[in-house]
């Protein structure tokens, strides 16, 4: 059950395209998701295991804080261990950067006017085209420049525009053009506005993020609210959910965020009502369970999971798979948007799970036999290449 009808196409923001690592960032590549760990980077042992767990959520890319030496000597421990790119955060100290290059990061988070003198910009910039690091410019209203501040009087979006666009002509004019910006604040309607002037200002691939958003909950509405606005008009090559959450937290309400615009698709996408009287089973507590079993899925699949006759029925119809409560202790299952079955309510979480792992083994099978007996497929995002 896919395809899209017109009100759902994005047009996304064409943006010239860089390597983060394997992961390609803007152009036609699909909307990366980042995280940040939480660890002491010197603890190799904790930060690779963090990273592991977002791994598991779908990270693409994960960033590390490279604050001391010992930090960017656990780089290459940390490098060497994962799966996914990692990006050295840097703030101030040039030397922390380069060795970050040499460490294996694959990007360094860095704004070059920060970095000290020309000489030392340019060591950086060296360093990274010799150990093939991109970098991005990360601009936040809550550190700008001192000169800025003092042109427009506060944050504002025309002065964080200005701070990027300063950074990223220091980086063209060392002939580096590997780079991505980021122009963060805590406020959203500050945010989207910069993020979106700064889109018509250049071709810059765009890393977007709501910057210090909060708790999970609080924090995870206010992301979608700024990073939904930038998604749905097409801005935005890649991106970071900033909560105060563990990071593989952030990682899910990101795909959360690309799969309730289309934009990307991984797992199960459950659509569930949120109950009331009608309901023949207890649909809070079902949705919950089925997150928790059905977390290993990777494939996409649509599951609706509703409690009574009233939008089931209808829900089921644009789903893979659907359960509608039923009277009588039974509930009826949908295949492919059409009634199929009826389960007894004590066996439901279990036949749901079986039926989704089978669809899910048989896309599998089938693709791979298509792979082998050279058909081209699909590709898998194919929202984001729009």
């Amino acid at each position: 059950m896919s395809g899209y009808r017109p009100y759902q196409y994005i047009e996304r923001r064409k943006s010239r395209q860089i390597h983060v690592g394997k992961v390609a960032v803007g152009g036609d590549a699909p909307i990366s998701v980042q995280t940040m760990t939480n660890t002491l980077t010197s603890d190799a042992e904790a930060t690779i295991a963090q990273i592991r767990r977002a791994e598991l959520a779908g990270v693409d890319i994960v960033r590390v804080s490279c604050p001391d030496e010992e930090s960017t000597a656990a780089l290459h421990e940390i490098v060497r261990e994962v799966n996914v790119p990692i990006v050295a955060d840097i703030h101030f100290h040039y030397k922390r950067a380069i060795e970050a290059a040499k460490a294996g990061a694959a990007c360094l988070r860095i704004n070059p006017g920060n970095i000290g003198s020309a000489e030392r910009v340019r060591e950086v910039v060296n360093a990274a085209k010799d150990h093939n690091c991109s970098i991005r410019i990360g601009v936040n209203a809550g550190s700008l420049e001192k000169h800025l501040l003092e042109k427009y009087g506060e944050p504002n979006p025309d002065a964080l525009v200005e701070s990027a666009l300063e950074h990223a002509k220091i980086l063209q004019d060392h002939d580096f053009h590997e780079f991505k910006i980021s122009v963060k604040a805590s406020d959203v309607f500050l945010a989207v506005a910069a993020y979106q002037q700064l889109a018509d200002a250049c071709d810059h691939p765009l890393h977007i993020g709501i910057t210090e958003a909060g708790s999970r909950r609080a924090g995870t509405v206010k992301s979608s609210i700024g990073l939904g606005n930038l998604l749905w008009a097409g801005v935005g090559d890649t991106m970071r959910v900033s909560l105060s959450a563990e990071p593989e937290e952030e990682v899910l309400v990101g795909w959360d965020i690309l799969k309730s615009l289309g934009l990307r698709h991984r797992g199960v996408k459950i659509i569930s009502c949120p109950s009331c009287a009608r309901q023949g089973f207890n649909v809070i507590q079902t949705v919950q369970t089925l997150e928790d079993r059905l977390a290993h899925i990777k494939t996409p699949l649509t599951l609706s999971i509703i409690g009574c006759v009233v939008n089931g029925p209808g829900e089921a119809l644009m789903t893979d798979l659907g359960v509608t409560g039923g009277g009588s202790g039974r509930h009826m299952v949908y295949s492919s948007g059409k009634q199929d079955h009826t389960v007894p309510a004590n066996d439901m979480i279990e036949h749901i799970v079986g039926l989704v792992e089978e669809r899910v083994a048989n896309i599998e099978a089938e693709e791979a036999k298509e792979k082998a007996e050279g058909v081209d497929l699909p590709l898998p995002d194919l929202a984001s290449a729009k």
